[in-house]
C-alpha cells in the first residue's frame, strides 16, 4: 500500500509562521510528511499522528474537520520528555469524494500501521471515525476491547441514520462481529437513554459514570489498560476546559483528568491506537482547547515512552500470584501482581474451544478487586468477562 494514495502533506507554515521550533521541541523532532519534504521513513518510527479532516456525519458539531492544524499548532511548541522521541507526522487523510471513501481511507492507514507496529493516534474529525478504525482490526486481532471517554453512549436507535452520535451502535451491529469488549467512561446520566444502559449492561459491556470516574481516577486505568483502541470525544470534557465542541456541556472532566486518562492510553501495552474527536475550532475560546488537546497527545507520548512492558505475562517470576477461593463459584480467582509497576491483574477461566478469546483471560484490574475478591465478591470485570467467555 501506498501511504501517499491516502494522505496530503501538511502545511506547517500555517501555523508556525515561518519560525524553525528549538532542537528539543517537538516540532524540530518530529518527522513530517510536509509539501517540502518526501513522505518519511517509518523504520523505527513508534507512533504516526494522523489529521482527519471528516465531519460529514458530524452531530452538531460542523467545523470539527478543521481540528487537525490548530492542535498540531500547539502540540509542535511543546517539548519532549527525558525520551528519544520517534514520532512521525504522516498528514492528513484526504476527504473522500463520499464519508465511506475517507472511512477506506483511514482504515487502509491504520491497518498499515497496526502491521508495522506503529500506534496510529488519530486527530478528528467527528467521532463516527472510531468506526473505521475499529474496522481496520478485523483482519489482525479475531475480537478486539474499545474505550470511549464519552459523556453519552452514541448508540441511536436501531433504524438511526449513522451520524457521530451513532457510530457506537454501528459497531455492534457490524458483521462479522469483532468487538469482545466495550467501556464507556465518563457519561452523564441525564444524556443517556435508560434503556440503553439495560441494554449496555445485558451485552455484558461496563459503563462508569463521570461522577464515579473523578471521584477515583485510580479505577480508570485498569479499564483503559484492557483497550486495544480508545476513542475520546472531546466534549466529554467540561466546557469551560474545552468550549470548542458543538456538544461541550458544563459537567464533565476537568482537563487535568483528561490528560491523566490519555497518560494511562499511553501506558497500556495492550493500546494500540488511539483518536481525540469533536474537537471544533470555530467554536474555541482563544486556542484554548487545540491548547489542551495538543497537551492530551503529549501525555499520551509520554506515558508510551514510559510502557513498563509487563503484558502479557513473559516470566511469571516477574509477578505474584495470589490466589482466592470463592463459595459461590466453587472455584478460585487468581491474581497477579507485576513486580515492576505494582499493577494487577485477574485470570478468567476460558473453554479450550473458545481459543480466539485467549488474549482475553487475563483482565486489568486494581487492588480493589483484589480486596472486593477477600470479601467473597465477584469483581464486577471478572463477571462480565467470564460471562462472555462461558
Amino acid at each position: 500500500m501506498e501511504f501517499t494514495d491516502f494522505l496530503s502533506p501538511v502545511d506547517i507554515s500555517k501555523f508556525n509562521d515561518g519560525e524553525s521550533y528549538p532542537g528539543n521541541a517537538l516540532g524540530s523532532l518530529i518527522k513530517n510528511y510536509t509539501p517540502e519534504n518526501n513522505f518519511p521513513d517509518l523504520k523505527k518510527v513508534n507512533i504516526a499522528l494522523i489529521g482527519v479532516q471528516e465531519e460529514r456525519r458530524s452531530f452538531n458539531n460542523k467545523g470539527c474537520a478543521d481540528a487537525p492544524d490548530p492542535v498540531r499548532e500547539y502540540l509542535y511548541k511543546l517539548y519532549r520528555g527525558n525520551y528519544e522521541v520517534r514520532i512521525a507526522d504522516l498528514g492528513n487523510i484526504k476527504r473522500g469524494h463520499t464519508v465511506d471513501d475517507t472511512y477506506f481511507a483511514l482504515r487502509s492507514v491504520v491497518h498499515e500501521l497496526l502491521k508495522k507496529q506503529i500506534v496510529p493516534v488519530i486527530i478528528g474529525g467527528s467521532q463516527d471515525l472510531t468506526y473505521p478504525t475499529y474496522l481496520a482490526y478485523e483482519d489482525i486481532e479475531e475480537t478486539i476491547n474499545l474505550v470511549s471517554v464519552d459523556a453519552s453512549f452514541d448508540m441511536g436507535l436501531v433504524d438511526s441514520d449513522f451520524t457521530s452520535a451513532t457510530w457506537l451502535g454501528k459497531i455492534i451491529l457490524h458483521q462479522p462481529n469483532h468487538l469482545f469488549n466495550h467501556s464507556n467512561i465518563g457519561y452523564q446520566t441525564y444524556f443517556v437513554d435508560p434503556g440503553h444502559i439495560d441494554l449496555m449492561s445485558k451485552l455484558f459491556f461496563d459503563t462508569h459514570r463521570v461522577g464515579q470516574a473523578r471521584a477515583n481516577m485510580e479505577n480508570v486505568e485498569p479499564i483503559i489498560r484492557n483497550a486495544d483502541t480508545l476513542s475520546f470525544d472531546i466534549s466529554s470534557i467540561r466546557q469551560c476546559d474545552a468550549p470548542g465542541s458543538g456538544n461541550a456541556s458544563p459537567n464533565g472532566f476537568y482537563g487535568e483528568e483528561a490528560c491523566r486518562i490519555a497518560r494511562y492510553a499511553g501506558m497500556s501495552d495492550k493500546l494500540s491506537s488511539v483518536g481525540f474527536y469533536e474537537y471544533n475550532p470555530s467554536l474555541d475560546r482563544k486556542k484554548q482547547t487545540a491548547h489542551l488537546v495538543a497537551q492530551m497527545i503529549w501525555c499520551f507520548v509520554d506515558g508510551y515512552y514510559n510502557r513498563k512492558k509487563d503484558f502479557p505475562f513473559k516470566k511469571t517470576t516477574e509477578y505474584i500470584k495470589y490466589r482466592v477461593f470463592m463459595k459461590d463459584l466453587k472455584n478460585e480467582i487468581v491474581f497477579y501482581k507485576s513486580k515492576k509497576s505494582d499493577r494487577w491483574w485477574m485470570e478468567v477461566p476460558y473453554p479450550a474451544k473458545k481459543n480466539k478469546f485467549k488474549r482475553h483471560l487475563l483482565v486489568p484490574c486494581s487492588y480493589n478487586s483484589y480486596q472486593t475478591a477477600l470479601k467473597e465478591e465477584v469483581p464486577d470485570q471478572w463477571w462480565q468477562t467470564y460471562q462472555k467467555l462461558d
